[in-house]
């Protein structure tokens, strides 16, 4: 079987990624989902709030994600989760045990900052 890093990106797709910096201004327990997840509304500065949900309650509060900045795909099309539509994909990294770890700026950046 071939692994995702034998699959080579062409860089004209990766260009088509678009990962904007924003700031969780809302998060509480999206409690419709069979995997323990957040509803989250994230502020994207001038690209404007977008909802998503995640699955990071293994590692996260919901209270205490609350003004952290985190990076995530902004044009993917929206995507039904159970009752909400999915508008941005947040990135993490996934551990062992699917445990998934936030990605964020190393330091406080303007809502929208485009990651490249």
């Amino acid at each position: 079987m071939e692994s995702s890093l034998e699959k080579k990106l062409e860089w004209n797709e990766f260009m088509k990624v678009e990962m904007r910096v924003g700031t969780i201004i809302s998060a509480e327990e999206f409690k419709e989902v069979r995997n323990p997840a957040y509803k989250i509304i994230i502020d994207f500065g001038e690209f404007g709030k977008r909802k998503t949900s995640a699955q990071i309650a293994e590692l996260y509060n919901a209270k205490e994600i609350i003004g952290k900045q985190v990076i995530a795909v902004v044009n993917f099309p929206p995507k039904q989760i159970a009752n909400i539509m999915s508008e941005c994909l947040i990135l993490g990294g996934v551990g062992k045990n699917k445990e998934v770890t936030l990605i964020q700026p190393e330091r406080k950046v303007e809502n929208g900052t485009k990651i490249g």
